[in-house]
């Protein structure tokens, strides 16, 4: 078992005057007396020699690092700075220094970060510092004393202002980047590095960044596009963090104490240089013994262990259970270990994690502290709608807090999650369990940090953790001023070797990676600001190109590499008997083929199938293909309802059964195949009448369908199909013994060829290949009408204001009159339409949307197939098609509707939607709609106006404020 390590410092009471090194708000460094004489004196001439810095350190409650006087320093010489440094080293005092001097000196200083919560809380504390006069905050939906000497705002709304040349530029001297490495964010990064190429050339740069291996890289870049500019790195921890495993109830060193990376010094060693502690790896191997001995003793068994006898009792083979999430806190709390977050990397499992600790009688908080917890959630909640109480989930969600627990997590309502926020920082919150989200940038350090497992789902697929991704989410561990150290603990699961837990904790390649690519709206704004050949000049000044380039050489290289490996391969691919790549040709023809063929002909069966029912009347009768009901059935009622997405005949089968079906009963056409006479009122539930049903559909004489089609002629296709599998047998290699080892190496040969193909046209269009994109984006934009020459359209200036994702298709549903004379909820509906996203884990088909917002969906949905055409034919990536998943549930909700009614909307229409979702899609569905009001015609912009004042209610509004 480890030993146990914990130790705390005195925190700070609110309100009294923090010791040396210590601050009120846990963000210190080491004291003035750990320093030499020398270095004090050293220190004393560099902070006289600076003095703004000077004045700026006698506000500060404790002795600043070195790496934040050099920060510091740079910019008071007038040189732009990116600070690289740990989770909770102390980087945002570089940038708060930056306000200092812009406030000192008369100048402007914009603070910019990547999420709206981390911009609330810069707010506050900014506020608190210099007084609410002299800070604003601009976030999109909030807009509070914007024309304020500082100002914090998210990087989109400092974009959107360079582009519109808002009069609030003016004096501006220093822009911060929080958490600037976010521009690798694959959809919102590319934002990053727009306003770092616009910003004006006298505005200083302050960048903040996590550590990354490719600082100096990043730095060399900043140093081209902005200047003079200094690079401070530091890797020192401030709490040196212990990493260790949990194996069942026990804990155990990651790390052999003589070689535990960031034990001590913060510093992290190579991973050759550090030893898995000799009793985790026993123990681990204990436990993957049993388990694995359990799992064969059940296979052998038929499910029960080899020993266990008949009902479960008394003895049994030892089989490997998780620890419950309410054993894990117990254990960390028995330890010392708390407040702990516990990363979990699903909503649902953060959810059901907090639902395990309500049915446990694990309480963490004191009477006192209880009752503290209640008059914080009393006065955050007081303003939530009584009526939206249960379906908010609030009686739950509150129990959990009163007993020192919460989730946190994209789902949840926004003013739960600050609620949680602002107690776990207040140490009355004791066990959190979040997903990744949370470590980007929020201010809730705790003692420890969980990780559940060491894979996460990325969105299109189940990953491992990468050692950045694990440095960031662990770098939460170590509260400063409150801990000496920090503890991060992987859970130990069948499979999880400490060696590869080890490897994610000592490596550190993590670089930082481009996203950057020219949009519609970036590029109707170039060419309207600089002009063709000026954007593509800028364009060539982005990272992602500066990256590009200096990787030509590497690329190169490998291109030669596989060509080696390929001439040594090819021979191996041969047959006697004839041409192995012609053979794999036809197989992958043949592959190809059968699979258009089989998308082809279920798209066709459902279409049929789809017509075929709404045509049917009372009294056809049919024919169900295949399945429990298959047979001649009469319909008794066509199930034809306008407001359901899907038809249900209602029937009664030869074979007596009545119920209704549905498309997926049939496979193709449903033609009536006659008709027989019914009663004006037909009781199917009468055993009797369904006998009489029956018999008069045998009498009747009707034919199925299926022995008409004995005859049918072969289609195209499967004339194609059938060449194509007589081609194969005929092919020599065919009948080759050796045919598989032969196509296994043609295959391998064939992967090297695209690899090699892929990277020589990377080699050849490195330099230009944003240019290059560019150029299809302008010929695009032309084709369509928004651009001519240099000069933007009438509809391209109306592109140039629209900041979306679906910005051109914005515009096309403007320059159409798609939206025209739709009410104010269907005009909502419609809208939503181009900014919803469905989760992709539960993502199905698209159901039809009914009313004016589904004609208006059609012509959107037709306009994005002929713009996503379009696009293909240019080689450009293909615009995100719409998604109708939320169109019914904001109608709901704009015609007045309760939020439990618009959730259970969503729920009909296939989507599972949290509160907090639902909020967040309809602030973004107000946003597109506030961006229309000044580029729509009169009458468009009054139902935009009114469909935002639908929309904004019940908790919507509340947190529009």
């Amino acid at each position: 078992m480890a030993r146990s390590r914990v130790r705390s410092a005195p925190s700070v009471p609110a309100g009294e005057p923090a010791a040396a090194g210590v601050a009120a708000d846990g963000e210190i460094t080491y004291p003035d007396e750990h320093l030499s004489p020398a270095e004090r004196y050293q220190r004393s001439r560099d902070v006289a020699a600076h003095p703004l810095l000077a004045d700026f350190s006698v506000t500060r409650p404790f002795v600043l690092d070195e790496f934040q006087i050099d920060g510091c320093r740079a910019l008071e010489e007038g040189r732009s700075v990116l600070a690289c440094a740990p989770t909770g080293a102390g980087k945002t005092v570089v940038g708060e220094f930056a306000v200092h001097r812009a406030l000192a000196t008369g100048g402007k200083c914009f603070y910019t970060t990547p999420i709206k919560a981390l911009s609330n809380q810069k707010y506050n504390d900014l506020c608190a510092a210099h007084g609410a006069e002299n800070v604003g905050l601009l976030t999109g939906d909030t807009s509070i004393n914007s024309h304020a000497p500082v100002v914090v705002m998210t990087t989109e709304v400092l974009r959107n202002m360079l582009y519109a040349g808002s009069p609030d530029l003016a004096g501006l001297t220093a822009v911060v980047m929080d958490e600037i490495h976010y521009l690798a964010d694959k959809f919102r990064g590319p934002v990053w590095e727009e306003v770092i190429l616009h910003l004006p050339e006298d505005v200083q740069l302050a960048g903040l960044s996590a550590t990354v291996s490719n600082a100096e890289e990043f730095g060399g870049w900043l140093q081209q596009v902005r200047g003079d500019t200094t690079v401070v790195v530091d890797e020192h921890r401030p709490v040196p963090l212990w990493q260790q495993m949990m194996v069942g109830r026990r804990l155990y060193d990651l790390f052999s104490a003589d070689s535990q990376p960031g034990a001590g010094t913060g510093r992290r060693e190579p991973a050759a240089h550090v030893r898995i502690d000799p009793s985790l790896t026993r123990a681990v191997a204990e436990a993957d013994a049993r388990w694995t001995s359990g799992r064969d003793d059940r296979r052998r068994g038929g499910g029960r262990g080899r020993g266990v006898p008949r009902g479960g009792r008394g003895y049994h083979t030892p089989q490997w259970r998780p620890p419950s999430r309410v054993e894990v806190i117990e254990r960390l709390d028995s330890a010392g270990l708390l407040p702990a977050i516990t990363f979990i990397f699903s909503r649902a499992g953060c959810d059901a994690a907090v639902a395990q600790c309500l049915r446990s009688r694990l309480r963490l908080v004191t009477d006192e502290e209880r009752q503290r917890i209640r008059a914080v959630v009393d006065r955050r909640a007081a303003e939530l709608p009584e009526a939206d109480l249960g379906v908010l989930g609030f009686w739950e969600w509150r129990e959990a807090l009163e007993r020192g627990v919460a989730a946190h997590h994209a789902g949840m309502l926004p003013l739960f999650k600050q609620t949680v926020e602002e107690l776990f920082v207040a140490g009355l919150v004791k066990a959190v369990f979040a997903t990744e989200t949370l470590a980007l940038g929020i201010n809730m350090p705790a003692r420890t940090v969980v990780l559940e497992k060491l894979v996460k789902y990325n969105g299109e697929g189940h990953v491992d953790l990468t050692p950045g991704e694990y440095t960031q989410l662990t770098g939460r561990a170590g509260r400063r001023g409150i801990d000496i150290e920090g503890h991060a603990v992987v859970l130990w699961s069948p499979g999880v070797d400490p060696r590869q837990v080890g490897g994610l904790a000592s490596k550190r390649t993590y670089p930082l990676r481009s996203s950057f690519a020219p949009t519609y709206n970036m590029a109707v704004n170039l060419t309207e600001h600089l002009g063709r050949q000026a954007a593509k000049e800028l364009l060539q000044q982005s990272f992602a190109q500066y990256q590009a380039d200096a990787s030509v050489v590497g690329m190169a290289r490998q291109v030669q590499r596989s060509e080696r490996t390929m001439a040594s391969d090819i021979g191996k691919a041969d047959c006697d008997r004839g041409d192995t790549f012609e053979y794999l040709d036809l197989l992958t023809r043949l592959s190809t083929a059968e699979k258009a063929g089989a998308e082809a002909e279920a798209a066709e069966r459902r279409a049929a199938t789809a017509i075929d029912l709404s045509r049917l009347r009372r009294g056809d009768v049919v024919e169900v293909a295949h399945g429990r009901r298959a047979g001649l059935a009469v319909v008794l009622d066509p199930g034809v309802n306008p407001a359901e997405p899907t038809i249900r005949p209602l029937v009664v089968t030869a074979a007596r059964w009545a119920g209704r079906l549905s498309e997926a009963d049939f496979r193709g056409p449903v033609p009536a195949l006659g008709r027989i006479r019914l009663a004006k009122h037909v009781n199917y539930r009468s055993p009797q009448v369904r006998k009489d049903i029956a018999a008069s559909i045998r009498n009747a004489g009707i034919q199925p369908l299926s022995r008409r089609r004995a005859d049918s002629s072969t289609s195209a296709a499967e004339a194609e199909l059938t060449a194509l599998r007589a081609a194969v047998r005929a092919h020599p290699v065919h009948g080759c013994a050796d045919r598989d080892g032969h196509l296994q190496w043609a295959r391998r040969i064939r992967r090297l060829q695209d690899e090699i193909e892929q990277m020589r046209r990377k080699v050849d269009g490195a330099r230009h290949s944003l240019a290059d994109q560019l150029d299809r984006i302008a010929g695009l934009l032309t084709e369509r009408g928004f651009l001519d020459g240099d000069k933007l359209t009438a509809d391209g200036k109306t592109l140039a204001r629209i900041w979306s994702e679906s910005d051109l298709l914005a515009a096309e549903c403007l320059r159409t009159g798609v939206w025209d004379n739709l009410p104010p909820a269907e005009l909502v509906a419609a809208v939503s339409a181009l900014v919803y996203e469905s989760r992709r884990e539960q993502a199905g088909p698209n159901r039809p949307v009914r009313g004016p917002a589904g004609g208006a969906i059609g012509k959107t949905m037709r306009l994005w197939a002929e713009l996503a055409g379009a696009e293909r034919d240019r080689d450009l990536r293909v615009s995100r098609e719409p998604d109708v998943g939320f169109a019914t549930a904001v109608r709901e909700w704009a015609e007045g509707g309760t939020l439990g009614q618009a959730l259970d909307a969503a729920t009909a229409a296939g989507q599972e939607l949290s509160a907090g979702d639902f909020v967040r899609w309809c602030r973004q569905v107000v946003d597109l709609l506030d961006q229309l009001v000044p580029l729509a015609h009169p009458d468009l912009a009054d139902a935009c106006r009114a469909g935002i004042d639908a929309v904004r209610h019940g908790v919507v509004a509340l947190e529009a404020v």
